[in-house]
């Protein structure tokens, strides 16, 4: 650089600003959970900054950078660009932030040797964004880079102008509409011709002739180069660093003269006149881009070279946050451990708790925890003073004033837990066999009958949880009957059993298979019984009405019955996924386990020996609660055949011919014993 150059003043650009819309880091919490995962790939984004003279100019990103195609907007520039977003923080602090921009740089550089900028003129400008999302507390490191060469440095021959000085009314107007007809991709960077009377904004390609780059023979006092300027004040934005570096690389010639560039800068209805006029000199010798480095990463809000944090705990919707935030660990499991795992179907599943006890509240919060939003609970007991230590939704309050509602006060405590699922409590009580219904009775009976059938049909997945064996009878019978997923959590003092219930097959027998049974034949709870359930807290002290357990057995029964669910929700065949026999054997054929491993019938477990057995049963045809032949009488004749069932304890044995069964037993076990004594008396 001369002498003479160093008395000009050189240009001092004005950086670009980057403003992050906070529905960018939604998108990208979306894509990165859901999409991405753990693939560290780049993306194309958009960004946009404005040319307007009445705002501060920033160059933003929202949701939409994500787009395909960004949305065009008046006074504003599109510009293309990349983020690379990090799986750590080691990762995003450790790479080589000058590698990283000089490597974006060299694609630019690249499209100024082949000249293809001169048709596009917008891939001259780019931006990239390094950056690393702490999805756990929503905590978004970020570092913005607008690549430009750091030569050549070029000298103001005299301060800016207003354009004004140079262009009378009628010539801005005429600039004003010619730029407005100029395609999206010419606005950026284009070229204005003066006549003597007219002035309008042309391509660069009708100027720039891209097989005569070395010599520019057009006469200069007639042309401008022109851009779309962010700056509100008297230096010029950034991007007419790299306009200057394309051009002085496309003719070198343009060193040994003066070239007059207009800065763009409109009002609100679209007037150039605040547009500001730079007379330009180059020294001569200046070096191209080939053999320079890059600049352009952003300074922080300290003033210095470093990244941005963007806290999005502080600023999101707390509920929305909440949402999000509680299926983190789920959508993590894709992204490793279980790839083909449906989410989605828990999110759609409605459950219906039966029993809002010790294993309701477990099951409900594991519920939660896997994901599903749709949960109703039906219990007719309210909270005791002895509930909260034992039943985790229920705290202290809940029992003041004789007691909230149990299901009630279930739905409500868990959405204080998670503000977005979708939960109702219905008190109600269950009729029972063996269990009469007076008179007076009757018309309530018959109305909790209909709530409770209402609610099985409303739901896909039905839960008995319920204190004791004959409280199952109905909700078993009714969900067989409507073909329901049925998962059923009983409790003794040092055991449990968790199971699944196989489903009604009305059509046909599916044939028995010595290694599994099928979904349809599977048994239901009572499928071992031969004798109906009765009135199991008659004549009975306190400590055997209430269910008494060891405290760790509704954890690990509650927390078993949700993963039954879930490993059968995640199996194409869904409540008609077979069971196999022997489950431990290792050549398992591939249909007959999910995403998550073959799928037992029945879980029993004993804390007292610490061991777990799993039985698989199939249907009982003479079963007092989903055989067909209950089914049928049901459905012939509804409500009249429920209460036959309620006032007597031996209607159920009698239709399904288990009171036959019974008499031919003992009738067998007479013969015998007579037959034993007949030879010993011989």
């Amino acid at each position: 650089m001369s002498k003479t150059d160093e008395k000009k003043d050189i240009i001092q650009y004005v950086p670009f600003m980057s403003f992050v819309h906070p529905s960018f880091w939604h998108s990208l919490t979306e894509m990165k959970l859901n999409v991405d995962k753990l693939n560290e790939t780049t993306k194309q984004v958009y960004g946009r900054y404005s040319y307007r003279d009445d705002i501060v100019s920033v160059f933003e990103v929202d949701g939409t950078s994500f787009n395909t195609n960004p949305e065009i907007e008046h006074h504003y520039i599109n510009v293309t660009g990349t983020l690379m977003n990090k799986n750590t923080i080691e990762d995003f602090k450790n790479i080589d932030k000058a590698s990283l921009i000089n490597s974006v740089g060299e694609i630019i550089r690249a499209n100024m040797q082949t000249k293809s900028w001169i048709d596009n003129p917008s891939n001259l400008l780019n931006f990239f964004i390094l950056s690393f999302a702490d999805l756990k507390k929503f905590h978004y490191y970020y570092w913005f880079a607008f690549p430009a060469p750091s030569q050549p440095i070029v000298c103001l021959k005299e301060k800016c102008k207003n354009i004004s000085t140079c262009f009378n009314e009628k010539q801005i107007k005429d600039i004003s509409k010619s730029y407005q007809n100029l395609e999206t991709s010419q606005k950026s960077f284009f070229v204005i011709v003066k006549d003597n009377e007219t002035a309008n904004a042309v391509e660069l390609s009708k100027i720039l002739d891209k097989n005569k780059g070395k010599e520019l023979n057009i006469n200069m006092s007639k042309i401008f180069f022109a851009f779309a300027d962010h700056s509100n004040g008297p230096n010029p934005g950034w991007p007419l660093r790299i306009f200057l570096a394309a051009l002085l690389d496309f003719c070198p010639n343009l060193s040994k003269t003066s070239i007059e560039v207009i800065g763009i800068r409109c009002s609100k209805n679209g007037s150039l006149a605040s547009s500001q006029i730079y007379s330009i000199t180059v020294p001569e010798g200046v070096q191209t881009p080939e053999n320079v480095g890059w600049v352009g990463w952003e300074r922080n809000d300290r003033g210095n070279f470093g990244p941005k944090l963007a806290n999005m705990s502080a600023s999101m919707d707390p509920v929305k946050l909440a949402d999000a935030s509680s299926d983190l660990n789920i959508k993590l499991m894709k992204w490793r451990l279980v790839p083909d795992l449906n989410v989605d179907v828990m999110k759609d599943t409605k459950c219906l708790l039966l029993g809002a006890g010790t294993l309701g509240c477990h099951v409900a919060r594991d519920l939660l925890a896997w994901g599903f939003r749709h949960i109703t609970f039906i219990d007719n007991g309210k909270v005791s003073y002895s509930n909260p230590t034992r039943q985790v939704l229920y705290t202290h309050r809940d029992c003041l004033d004789g007691g909230k509602r149990k299901a009630q006060a279930a739905a409500d405590n868990i959405k204080l837990i998670l503000p977005t699922v979708k939960s109702e409590g219905l008190s109600l009580h269950i009729p029972m066999p063996g269990h009469p219904i007076g008179e007076s009775l009757k018309q309530e009976t018959v109305s909790n009958i209909k709530l409770l059938t209402e609610a099985i049909e409303n739901h896909d997945v039905i839960f008995l949880l319920l204190d004791t064996r004959e409280a199952r009878w109905l909700p078993t019978l009714i969900s067989a009957y409507y073909g329901k997923i049925v998962i059923n959590a009983a409790l003794g003092f040092d055991s449990y059993l968790v199971m699944r219930h196989g489903i009604s097959s009305v059509t046909k027998e599916t044939p028995m298979n010595s290694s599994y049974v099928s979904g349809e034949q599977l048994g239901c709870y009572f499928c071992n019984d031969v004798t109906a359930p009765g009135n199991s807290v008659k004549d009975r002290t306190l400590d055997q009405q209430c269910t008494v357990s060891r405290p760790g057995t509704a954890a690990v029964a509650g927390a078993l019955a949700v993963e039954l669910l879930v490993a059968l929700l995640q199996h194409h065949s869904r409540v008609k996924t077979p069971a196999l026999y022997n489950i431990t054997d290792e050549d398992i054929d591939s249909e007959l386990q999910g995403v998550l491993g073959p799928i037992p019938h029945t879980i029993r477990g004993f804390l007292h020996s610490y061991q777990t057995v799993l039985p698989t049963c199939p249907k009982f045809k003479q079963c007092i609660a989903c055989s067909q032949v209950v089914i049928d009488k049901y459905r012939e004749e509804g409500i009249e055949f429920l209460m036959k069932v309620f006032n007597s304890g031996t209607y159920l044995e009698e239709v399904t011919g288990l009171s036959e069964l019974q008499l031919t037993a003992e009738m067998t076990e007479i013969l015998t014993f007579s037959d034993e004594d007949q030879e010993s008396t011989d």
